[in-house]
């Protein structure tokens, strides 16, 4: 499965180790899953891991970073002509539409109208299930 993880997902998946976030970050990093990106969505995921005021060292945050990317599918998505309610989050539509994701899994499904994107829109807990009822 391929899947676009909105930033706020990793951050969670971070803060915490016990819930879906974490379980999501956990399948990732066992390969079980495949992460997609771009350049602007790792561009905020280490923008956005670096700042200081997060409770665990960036630098450990970083690690982990590298060790999500080390087996993403980078692609180069066109733009898509598309208004969402965060025009900041269209960078994840594009990526998911160019790496044909399965879905973006985010924390914040209103920022994702299912009637414009034409893919799942998953929390983390859908997420989970979905995956472990297609694993046989």
């Amino acid at each position: 499965m391929r899947i676009v993880l909105d930033t706020n997902v990793l951050v969670s998946g971070l803060l915490s180790p016990h819930g879906a976030p974490a379980q999501v970050l956990g399948l990732l990093l066992e390969g079980e899953i495949t992460l997609c990106v771009d350049a602007r969505v790792v561009y905020e995921y280490r923008e956005v891991l670096s700042r200081p005021d997060w409770p665990f060292s960036p630098n450990d945050a970083l690690t982990v970073l590298e060790a999500l990317l080390a087996d993403a599918l980078t692609v180069n998505p066109p733009p898509l002509n598309l208004s969402l309610p965060d025009q900041e989050d269209l960078m994840f539509a594009e990526t998911a539409t160019a790496a044909q994701a399965d879905a973006i899994v985010t924390g914040n499904k209103k920022h994702f109208p299912a009637r414009k994107i034409k893919l799942p829109i998953l929390s983390p807990a859908e997420f989970i299930r979905i995956f472990y009822k297609s694993v046989p």
